[in-house]
């Protein structure tokens, strides 16, 4: 090989080899430094992700203010206020408590919405019942803005308009179920739920500070009468995309387990429509329950026999339900009450009103034998459909007694499945709870032993403790997305209606009822002659509701003396001024009576100028 040869592969050698790297020796001192200097790189970078919280977006308040329905059955009402913007959602009515003798219902107190009358933007009613509906016409003559419903709810709430004579003065509205209504800054969404009553449903409000869930009366029915199930995956989408707050029905929060289908009640009838063969039929339940009305009318048109309907309340909604397409009736079916003594007993189912006992109702009157058309008989099979709402028992229980004493035999609840509640039970309030997964939760639709149950289960859901609010009514509760707590109170409570009276009966004169009713009255009647203040008539006595008075003459005499005495001591001065008088008068019987008898009956003077 040449030297030339050697340069050559020398070069190509040199060029494929691998170059050689030399690096520095580091000091230990300076590895310590290098690595310092790397962990604090690392920590300014990781640091704020890990200790920076996400920043809470205020957003503009919403007031949710209840004005029924809590710690309380029935007259649910609630506001929903946002910048200059409210609505109202359902307006109800109660039935009076034993406490309030001679009230007719019992409604919520308006002073608020009034006060506020130019925010409102409308009305929003979730179903047809009265505790929903009951207290709409008394609003409306107060404050006339849009009412927004299903189709059914529109038209009960028209027979309760053309009562009060507003029939064709207010703005109703037939909303379909997936639809919304605009309400200035809210939005109102209508979505199906199942009830004791077709066309309900539960709202989604959709506000600046998020969406806030109102189920409404509800149960979950996956073989319900129309068909129409409850819109469970809506409720689902909602909680997937965020829930601010959840108000759900607390009526059967006490209750385990599901309710029932209302087929089972359909089942139940079935049964009883063959024991009762030979033998006149009458069934009791609520007026509102179309769909049990409906499996009455099968049952009938299957074992042959003709439908009549009593209680205004029960023709009124039957009637509506029949025009509107909810109620499927064969042609013939249904016969005037005029015309039942052409058919045979057994031929023959009445649909009644009084399932709940109510002294002037049509099953009362019968089981009084004080009804015009029905007289109980051996030969009458009776079926109570329907739940004592809580209070009425000893009602209902007088009912069944009466109707046994003429000799019917009588089915109720505890007998057989003839009635269904149109309530969610535990299991059903947890899947609503797990559905929508609310940040807030406000039980509604209860006394407090269900909201507080209600709320406990909320709990056990994952919910905490501070994000769940009790309220009463009146309480105004503001959220703005981040937090939800009771700001403030604004007037709330009861208003009595008796008969065209609204409000005019009120805690005084409750008590004077009371009164009357505990102990009686009495009457003192004296005559004075004005010029010459001399007594020329009198005392006299009147008694009504205290003593009999021919069986108290020697009681009535001895007042009678006590009065006389009285008068014959006061002075010219005072026998002048009436006020006073009445006063001395009240005070000596008074006292007389209570150290006779014990008793405190009512003491009214009258004085009259000869």
């Amino acid at each position: 090989m040449n030297e030339k040869e050697k340069n050559t592969r020398t070069k190509q050698n040199s060029a494929t080899a691998p170059k050689r790297t030399y690096r520095k020796r580091t000091s230990a001192k300076e590895k310590t430094v290098s690595e310092n200097k790397v962990k604090a790189e690392t920590a300014a970078t990781t640091k704020p992700k890990t200790s920076r919280k996400p920043k809470e977006v205020k957003k503009t308040p919403v007031k949710i203010i209840p004005l029924g329905g809590l710690n309380e059955i029935g007259k649910n009402m609630t506001v929903f206020e946002c910048s200059n913007d409210i609505f109202i959602l359902d307006c109800g009515l109660a039935f009076p408590d034993a406490d309030m003798p001679g009230v007719d219902i019992v409604i919520p107190d308006f002073t608020y919405v009034e006060r506020n009358k130019e925010k409102i933007r409308g009305i929003v009613i979730t179903h047809g019942h009265e505790d929903h509906i009951g207290g709409l016409a008394y609003l409306l003559k107060k404050i006339n803005v849009p009412v927004y419903a299903t189709r059914l709810t529109i038209g009960l709430i028209e027979g309760k308009l053309k009562e009060q004579g507003l029939y064709g003065k207010v703005n109703l509205n037939i909303v379909e179920p997936k639809k919304t209504v605009k309400m200035g800054c809210m939005a109102v969404e209508f979505i199906k739920v199942n009830h004791s009553i077709p066309d309900s449903v539960g709202m989604a409000i959709h506000t600046p500070a998020g969406v806030i869930v109102h189920t409404g009366d509800f149960k979950v029915d996956y073989s319900p009468i129309d068909g129409k199930i409850i819109d469970l995956a809506r409720f689902g989408e909602l909680g997937s995309r965020g829930v601010l707050a959840l108000m759900a029905d607390s009526t059967n929060a006490e209750r385990a387990g599901y309710t029932h289908s209302e087929r089972t009640v359909g089942e139940s009838f079935d049964k009883l429509f063959q024991k009762g063969e030979g033998k006149r039929i009458i069934i009791a339940t609520f007026s509102s329950n179309i769909h049990r009305v409906q499996q009455i009318v099968n049952c009938a048109e299957r074992y042959g026999r003709k439908v009549a309907v009593f209680g205004r309340s029960m023709v009124n909604v039957i009637n509506t339900a029949i025009e509107l397409g909810y109620l499927d009736v064969p042609d013939g079916i249904f016969i005037d009450i005029e015309m039942m003594n052409r058919y045979e007993s057994e031929r023959i189912v009445l649909i009644t009103t009084g399932s709940q006992g109510e002294p002037m109702s049509a099953l009362t009157r019968m089981a009084m034998n004080d009804h015009k058309k029905v007289n109980i008989t051996p030969m009458d099979f009776i079926i109570i459909s329907a739940t004592p709402i809580p209070g009425n028992e000893k009602f209902v229980t007088r009912v069944v007694n009466e109707l046994m004493k003429s000799g019917a035999e009588v089915v109720y609840e505890a007998m057989y499945e003839v009635h269904v509640s149109g309530h969610a039970c535990q299991e059903e309030l947890k899947l609503m709870q797990a559905l929508t997964k609310p940040k807030f939760f406000i039980p509604v639709h209860g006394e407090y032993k269900h909201l507080k149950k209600h709320a406990d289960l909320a709990k056990q859901m994952g919910l905490p403790s501070e994000n769940v609010i009790i309220a009463e009514i009146g309480n105004v509760i503001e959220t703005d997305g981040n937090t939800m707590k009771v700001v403030s109170q604004v007037p709330a409570g009861r208003v009595l209606v008796d008969g065209l009276g609204v409000g005019d009966v009120g805690s005084i004169v409750l008590r004077d009822r009371k009164h009357l009713a505990q102990d009686g009255l009495i009457i003192i009647v004296i005559g004075i002659e004005r010029s010459t203040n001399e007594i020329v008539a009198g005392p006299d006595i009147i008694s009504r509701g205290f003593v009999y008075v021919r069986e108290s003459e020697e009681l009535m005499e001895e007042a009678k003396g006590l009065l006389t005495d009285t008068l014959a001591n006061c002075s010219a001065s005072e026998l002048r001024e009436w006020n006073s008088l009445k006063g001395k008068l009240r005070d000596a019987l008074s006292d007389y009576i209570y150290q006779k008898t014990k008793r405190s009956p009512m003491i009214l003077p009258i004085i009259m100028e000869t």
